[in-house]
């Protein structure tokens, strides 16, 4: 035997037979990218039969995830629910409203002109207008741009919430026109209904506004100069969640002091010394006396007071049985 022979060593060949079997695990993505295909579908459809404030509020998310609570109704005052807004968290409400503004452009130029306090009757927005017309075409109800962007961005903070709403209008003292039949009344009131339609139009809930009201120029708001153009504004305000639905500062009607006491109530006690039925004499050999003299009216012949006096009287003559 050669040398050579003796010093090859034998070759071992090894099979590993896996246990997926031929096909290995592509099937699994392939199942996984099926599956994400239909729920893209499914949220497709779905979007199609949405209203737009759902539309508006899945558009936010997808451009920018951190401020999507003012669309989705969160306020980060909860986890997706409506809270009520009362004097404890108030004030987290108004930051919200603040910081959504700054972060439009085109509105953080009015920043002065929007102004946001707490009052009596709850939060007041205050849309301020200045001498050639902010929110508000000069003159006229028809909101411009910025008014209808103004009002779009609060109705997303404000349709979420339980709390009712106060729409005021404003004017200052100018007459509005020569025209007798549209004044102030009519201008303030216009504007304030312009501002509620919108509203409405975004999601705020027909009930959820309790109250319009056009003041003219009755509610200056700098009242030593009536032409100043601040005094022309509309203010929304978010009333507290515990306020009375009344109108602010009514007082339930109390009767005069002079009133009539009502006749049923006044015979309610006992019958007066006026009232009792005259006693029949005790002698009965005698004719009775007349009855007494009464203040009140003789009865009528026929009337059943004398009827009974007859009989009476009957019952006492001689020879007569009681």
């Amino acid at each position: 035997m050669p040398p050579s022979a003796k010093t090859t060593p034998p070759i071992i060949v090894k099979k590993i037979v896996s246990a997926d079997g031929h096909h290995g695990g592509a099937w699994k993505v392939a199942y996984a990218d099926f599956v994400t295909a239909l729920m893209s579908l499914f949220i497709v459809l779905w979007l199609l039969n949405c209203s737009p404030q759902v539309k508006r509020a899945v558009a936010g998310y997808f451009n920018d995830p951190r401020s999507s609570g003012k669309q989705t109704g969160t306020l980060d005052l909860g986890s997706g629910e409506s809270v009520s807004i009362d004097k404890q968290n108030v004030e987290k409400l108004k930051q919200e409203i603040e910081k959504a503004i700054l972060q439009q452009a085109d509105l953080t130029k009015l920043s002065k002109q929007i102004e946001i306090t707490v009052t009596g009757e709850g939060l007041k927005i205050e849309l301020i207008e200045d001498k050639g017309g902010t929110f508000f075409e000069s003159g006229s109800p028809k909101l411009s741009d910025s008014g209808v962007e103004l009002l779009n961005l609060l109705s997303a903070q404000l349709k979420v919430l339980p709390n009712h709403l106060l729409i005021e209008g404003h004017t200052d003292a100018q007459p509005f026109s020569t025209d007798s039949q549209y004044t102030n009344w009519e201008l303030s009131s216009d504007r304030a209904n312009s501002a509620r339609r919108l509203l409405q139009q975004d999601g705020v809930g027909p009930n959820q506004i309790l109250q319009v009201r056009g003041y003219a120029d009755q509610m200056l708001r700098v009242p030593s100069n009536p032409l100043d153009p601040s005094n022309r504004r509309v203010s929304l305000i978010v009333q507290w969640a515990d306020a009375s639905p009344l109108l602010p500062n009514a007082v339930p009607p109390s009767p005069p002091a002079n009133a009539t006491p009502n006749p049923v109530a006044s015979r309610a006690g006992p019958p007066s010394d006026s009232d009792e039925t005259p006693k029949p004499v005790a002698d009965p050999t005698t004719h009775p006396s007349p009855p007494p003299t009464s203040s009140k009216p003789s009865a009528s012949p026929g009337s059943s007071t004398q009827r009974t006096w007859r009989a009476r009287l009957a019952t006492l003559l001689p020879g007569k049985k009681k």
